[in-house]
């Protein structure tokens, strides 16, 4: 596991793998929500949206991948690093998510329209 973090309810758990995976856990039980996959390489950062409906995970892969929560739906795929991503965040009002890569840049995405 390279990366954690807690729903903004503090319901779930998201876990960032080496496996190109991420899975998101019931912070209660400790049980298995669903696996998000689409990665080619390690999910190496995650987040929850501020109201805790989509999640970002970043990759070794060189993309960040937006998710659905609720349901583990690929929203959209954000490539622009020449290198991995190894930061990612949302803004306080979750319009916004800003990655970091290992190509030395940081790049803001607007994601308001998902």
């Amino acid at each position: 596991v390279d990366s954690v973090a807690y729903s903004p309810d503090g319901s779930r758990i998201v876990t960032g793998c080496d496996d190109g995976t991420a899975i998101v856990w019931w912070a209660a039980t400790g049980n298995q929500l669903t696996a998000l996959t689409g990665h080619a390489d390690g999910v190496t950062s995650v987040a929850f949206s501020p109201d805790g409906s989509r999640i970002v995970t970043g990759s070794d892969d060189g993309r960040a991948i937006v998710w659905d929560a609720a349901t583990g739906d690929r929203l959209t795929a954000l490539t622009g690093h020449v290198d991995g991503v190894t930061s990612v965040a949302f803004s306080p009002d979750g319009s916004r998510i800003v990655t970091g890569g290992d190509d030395g840049t940081a790049i803001v995405w607007d994601v308001s329209a998902l």
